[in-house]
């Protein structure tokens, strides 16, 4: 078995001419990894596997951005994003904005087996959790709560929100909007993104039959405005499965990222011929075009286990950029 890290994204297959089985993780997250890798060597399917190991990084908090007890809204509530895809059927289940269940992806998995449907949101989506089975409890710990204390205590900063009164940049709500003296035109703040502040567990197990399933979970931005769902449910912007070309994973400034469906568009320009570390990089291009202040990432593996991945970082603090 090799273990792989290559610009804070973390592989691990067996070496051989196909490289399959595998597992792609983004970020460090190793024990998530071999939670993952040790279910599919014990027989598991792709799919348990992947709910393994990314409910592995869910219990275990990963850098505090995945999982219960870190990153509170503007209320002082962590709530969970999540996804999974059957690159086989297509088929998805996904949850955005849960609140008071900690196994975000295993609910992803519920609304997949047991719906008609792709995307349960809210408070309707952890009642939809409840119903199956899974446990209510609340997501916050003393860490969280120190959080939101210390941000309140900042005068809420920083947040995410603009065109308002009183004042974002230097107090707190409630907000009402402020009427615009001309023409309303989109000016985005910049935000430093990192692991830290905001993170996703992305997800792509292939078994030896080829078999790709893809999956994420995070508990988003630190001091989101409520209700904000982010990229990672987002089937296509988190993540992608496609069992006839591979599947891809992304990580970064999710309201930004989920707006170009990079994971999609890496799938794809696969299935068109591009190598994978080629369509991690067509993928993402728009995005730094568009965005050039955005910092991201994207792994995209094709269906014989050869990877490639794209990281972008803009540096605020000497406005320049890294693209690799």
């Amino acid at each position: 078995m090799k273990i792989i890290f290559l610009l804070t994204l973390n592989f691990v297959h067996l070496t051989g001419e196909t490289f399959l089985p595998l597992v792609v993780n983004t970020w460090p997250f190793t024990n998530a990894t071999q939670a993952a890798w040790a279910a599919l060597q014990s027989g598991a399917s792709a799919e348990d596997s992947l709910v393994i190991g990314c409910s592995t990084c869910e219990t275990e908090q990963c850098d505090g951005s995945v999982g219960y007890g870190s990153n509170p809204d503007e209320r002082g509530e962590t709530t969970l994003d999540a996804m999974i895809m059957d690159g086989d059927t297509f088929a998805v289940g996904a949850v955005g904005d849960l609140r008071r269940v900690k196994n975000a992806i295993g609910v992803a998995r519920a609304v997949m087996r047991y719906s008609d449907h792709t995307l349960l949101v809210g408070e309707s989506a952890g009642r939809f959790a409840v119903e199956m089975g899974f446990k209510e409890e609340s997501l916050a710990t003393n860490h969280s709560r120190e959080m939101y204390k210390q941000w309140r205590k900042n005068n809420c900063q920083p947040n995410y929100r603009q065109h308002v009164t009183p004042d974002p940049r230097h107090n707190c709500g409630p907000y009402t909007p402020v009427p615009p003296k001309s023409l309303w035109h989109y000016q985005r703040k910049h935000h430093d993104v990192d692991r830290w502040n905001h993170d996703t567990i992305g997800m792509v197990v292939i078994d030896t039959s080829m078999r790709v399933w893809a999956g994420t979970s995070t508990n988003g931005m630190n001091h989101k405005v409520p209700g904000r769902v982010g990229d990672s449910p987002v089937m296509g912007a988190g993540s992608y499965a496609d069992s006839s070309v591979g599947g891809a994973a992304a990580t970064g400034d999710g309201d930004i990222m989920m707006r170009f469906l990079p994971s999609f568009r890496a799938v794809i320009e696969m299935e068109y011929g591009a190598s994978p570390t080629e369509a991690a990089q067509k993928a993402m291009a728009p995005i730094i075009k568009h965005y050039p202040q955005f910092s991201g990432a994207l792994v995209a593996v094709n269906r014989t286990g050869h990877y490639g991945i794209c990281r972008y970082r803009y540096r605020h603090v000497h406005h320049g950029a890294v693209w690799r």
